[in-house]
């Protein structure tokens, strides 16, 4: 089989490469009784086998460069002899590359002239490189440039894995500043160590218009305020060229890439470099601009130099705010609770900054409010309970205002209806009304008209009346309470009162009863109010006499008193009875009250200065002077018994008085006191003594009414003027 060997370049003489005499299968001293031998292509052997081994060493220096040059692997076709008997052995043996040489140029210096006008950053200007016996890595070159700001190398590998290296012009060379440039192109290559070699590069700069003019700054910044009127001086650049004579000379104008918002708002002087506005700022529409301004020289060709002017437009406050409703929930019931959104609303200023800062306020200020919900956006909400009887509709007004100086506001108006609840039951104007009317009124007369007032709208406010209940109290000695709706009856819509039938003082003095007024809500509410019908007494009842009685008190010559026929009354007298002697006392009753029943007496025949006389009041009748005989035997009186009403009614009364002896009448006197039907001494027949009883009782009673009546009037009076106060 083929023996293969490997072994370094450089190596020193006497380094084993392998052991051939084993590998050939020679036994041991065998190698050099067959002289074992090494032919080697060339003039001097580089490897040579070692007699008492049999192993092949190196017998000199091995230069693989010299040996093969570029070519890799470096493989060497060695054939070895041995004899006894003679034969050939093939065996390769390959020489591995050190980095035993450095890159190198071909010129130590290179020298070239760049122009400063015509050359641009990005030229590129082509370099030998350097060459490296070495092959592989040891032979990979790299370039490095000593550092400089103008230039840099470019090293470019083709499919051919052959390399270019390009020279890299990255800023624009000035000859004003650095005539020449003096680089060192350094090489080094893979190995290691690496190894390098070195190339200096002398470039000579070729004067020109190389000198655009340069602002001094790149970007300006001004600021402007919005609303500065057309021609108003924004700033002034300026540019400077180191050039002289045209190259020197300065134009300045907009660049090419400038927007059509700046052409049309501003203007630049040629010569002096002014920015001066076209049109007028508004901070709203455009808050900067961005100007591009361009610097030529005059030069050939013309150098430019550029930079931009930011103009940042300063807000003033010229935008009043905004306000809109983006949302309206009315109408808002009364029973809403609080915090209920009304309405929602959006608040924006177009100015910037405390300008466009809104403050927000509603007026008036309850029973509403605002809540921020987020930017710009507020809530209006309830803040206190509403009550639609009061307000039933607000005209709210929301204010806005900035926080510019001066500040500017805005209002939006809000009409904000407030829907109607069941929350008000009816109220009369009066707890208790006190009534007068007249007895004897016709049926269907209107007594007085009720009123209640519910302050609801619609059916909520729409009220019905009705008695609930209540009663009629009749005259003393008379009748209990009796319903009242027996009586009157109260329209369910006007509340109009009125009479089912006529009144009668005697029968019913007072009516009193509630009057419900009720609401058509949902629910219902109702309200009560007391109404009191004092009947007022007319004078429809004339004085009805009772039967009379004589005094029980009457001395010598006192009569006593009969009864004859209707309105006809006896009595007797004794002659010679003194002045002032009750003969008689006539009593009447009036079944009205107050006035109309207060009688008073009268005596209406004989007219004149006749013997008897009548008591105002009282009724008795007595002796104006002492009886004679020539009075006569008999004398007829007519009492007339008349009230004070208007107009005022009587009744007349006959009384016989019989002038006696004063045994005479002492007898009729004891006649009467033996009758059991006779009243206190009355002189009255005893089937009549019922009937005086009866008289005696109803004249009680007749006070005891009169002083009632009285007394509820005056507290009729008492309790109308409290309530009206």
């Amino acid at each position: 089989g083929q023996v293969r060997y490997s072994v370094p370049e450089e190596g020193e003489a006497g380094t084993v490469v392998g052991r051939l005499a084993q590998d050939l299968g020679l036994e041991a001293g065998e190698a050099e009784a067959r002289r074992l031998r090494v032919v080697w292509p060339g003039r001097r052997a580089g490897v040579e086998v070692s007699g008492a081994s049999g192993a092949l060493v190196v017998s000199s220096r091995l230069d693989r460069e010299e040996l093969c040059g570029k070519s890799a692997p470096c493989a060497l076709r060695l054939e070895v002899l041995v004899e006894r008997p003679l034969r050939v052995f093939h065996v390769e043996l390959e020489v591995t590359d050190i980095n035993d040489n450095a890159p190198l140029f071909r010129v130590k210096e290179e020298a070239f002239s760049i122009a400063e006008l015509t050359t641009v950053p990005g030229s590129r200007f082509p370099l030998e490189g350097a060459s490296d016996a070495d092959i592989g890595a040891n032979a990979q070159l790299s370039y490095t440039l000593s550092p400089s700001e103008h230039f840099s190398l470019d090293l470019q590998k083709t499919e051919e894995d052959s390399e270019s290296l390009f020279l890299v012009l990255k800023k624009p060379l000035d000859r004003e500043t650095v005539a020449v440039h003096r680089l060192l192109v350094t090489a080094s290559d893979g190995g290691r160590p690496s190894l390098t070699g070195t190339m200096e590069l002398v470039i000579s700069v070729l004067d020109a218009n190389d000198n655009a003019p340069q602002f001094n700054q790149s970007v300006y910044k001004v600021k402007a305020l919005e609303g500065a009127e057309p021609g108003t001086l924004i700033i002034r650049v300026a540019a400077t060229d180191l050039d002289e004579g045209i190259n020197s000379d300065i134009v300045y104008l907009f660049s090419r890439h400038v927007t059509a918002e700046v052409k049309e708002m501003f203007t630049i002087d040629e010569k002096k470099g002014e920015i001066r506005l076209r049109g007028k700022l508004d901070y709203e529409e455009m808050d900067s601009y961005e100007i591009p301004v361009e610097a030529r020289d005059k030069g050939t060709p013309p150098l430019s130099g550029h930079c931009k002017v930011v103009v940042e437009v300063l807000d003033v406050n010229d935008n009043a705010p905004e306000v809109w409703v983006t949302s309206l929930s009315v109408p808002v019931p009364e029973d809403a609770p609080v915090g209920t959104v009304v309405a929602l609303l959006s608040v924006s200023d177009r100015d910037s900054g405390a300008n466009g800062r809104v403050r927000c306020a509603v007026w008036p200020s309850s029973p509403f409010g605002l809540v921020a919900t987020f930017g710009g956006s507020y809530s209006l909400v309830v803040r206190e309970a509403l009550d639609r009887e009061r307000v039933s509709e607000y005209e709210v007004e929301v204010r806005a205002e900035d926080g510019g100086a001066p500040s500017l506001r805005a209002r939006r108006g809000v009409r904000v209806p407030v829907s109607d609840v069941n929350d008000n039951a009816p109220a009369f104007a009066q707890a208790v009304y006190t009534v007068l009317a007249r007895e004897n009124n016709a049926a269907g007369a209107e007594l007085a008209r009720l009123w209640a007032r519910d302050p609801d709208e619609a059916g909520n406010g729409r009220v019905s009346y009705s008695v609930s209940e209540g009663g009629a109290g009749g005259a003393s000695g008379g009748a209990g309470w009796r319903s009242a709706s027996s009586y009157v009856s109260v329209d369910a819509e006007s509340g109009r009162l009125w009479a089912l039938r006529a009144l009668d003082y005697e029968e019913v003095q007072v009516l009193q009863f509630e009057v419900r007024a009720v609401d058509a809500g949902e629910p219902p509410l109702c309200g009560n109010a007391t109404v009191q019908v004092f009947v007022v007494d007319e004078n429809d009842n004339a004085p009805a006499l009772l039967p009379a009685a004589g005094s029980g008190a009457a001395g010598p010559g006192a009569g006593a008193v009969a009864v004859g026929g209707p309105g006809e009354l006896w009595a007797w007298a004794a002659w010679g009875a003194p002045a002032g002697q009750v003969v008689a006392k006539i009593r009447a009753v009036d079944a009205d009250s107050g006035y109309n029943a207060w009688l008073r007496y009268e005596l209406w025949e004989p007219r004149g200065k006749g013997p008897f006389r009548v008591g105002l009041y009282s009724g008795e009748v007595s002796t104006a002077r002492a009886l004679e005989e020539a009075d006569g035997p008999r004398q007829r009186l007519v009492i007339v018994v008349r009230d004070h009403g208007e107009p005022a009614r009587s009744a007349t009364a006959t009384l016989s008085v019989s002038l006696v002896e004063g045994g005479e009448a002492a007898l009729a006197a004891a006649g009467s006191s033996s009758a059991s039907s006779w009243a206190s001494g009355a002189g009255v027949r005893p089937e009549e003594g019922g009937a005086a009883s009866s008289a005696s009782a109803t004249n009680v009673w007749l006070v005891v009414a009169i002083c009632a009546v009285s007394s509820l009037f005056l507290l009729a009076v008492v309790l109308y003027g409290a309530s009206r106060w």
